[in-house]
């Protein structure tokens, strides 16, 4: 069983309450907006980190984290990426990846919006875990805590870090 600390949008923002829940995960997904390589350097001191980076990310961050990532953990496929839409209104460069090799999780940020959903038509769960850091127009902080274990995504959990 694989812990998983899904979070994006940081925007250069890192703070002891994240901190205390990348203690208690086994990996920490970022899905983009990282902000600046301080976020990142902080959590990979901690825990393994598999990231993105987004829209707003720098040539250094570019150089470290690809945009798209594409994996499996504990028997599920995994594709992260900053912007992919949600089902069925994947983005243009999602669509068809989607359609013709579909993961069974895919998960993006970038609307700062939090959506937990499934793709029926397809077979993919969708999320996307809202904004953990400061700037931009979402009210609440939020990340998304799950557990994977063969084959299994399950004990999914909503993580409040409270107003911006």
């Amino acid at each position: 069983m694989t812990k998983i600390l899904l979070l994006s949008d940081t925007h250069s923002y890192i703070d002891d309450r994240i901190l205390h829940y990348i203690q208690e995960a086994d990996q920490v997904w970022h899905a983009g907006d990282i902000g600046d390589n301080a976020v990142t350097d902080k959590i990979k001191a901690l825990k393994p980190l598999i990231a993105v980076y987004g829209n707003i990310d720098n040539h250094t961050i570019r150089k470290e984290f690809p945009l798209h990532q594409r994996f499996t953990c504990e028997g599920v496929s995994v594709w992260i990426t900053h912007i992919g839409g949600y089902p069925p209104k994947y983005n243009s460069n999602t669509r068809d990846e989607i359609k013709s090799n579909p993961p069974k999780l895919f998960i993006c940020g970038h609307s700062h919006i939090l959506k937990v959903m499934m793709d029926k038509n397809n077979g993919v769960l969708h999320m996307n875990p809202g904004a953990a850091g400061k700037h931009g127009f979402h009210k609440t902080r939020t990340m998304l805590r799950f557990t994977i274990d063969s084959g299994k995504i399950d004990n999914l959990e909503v993580i409040e870090l409270g107003a911006k």
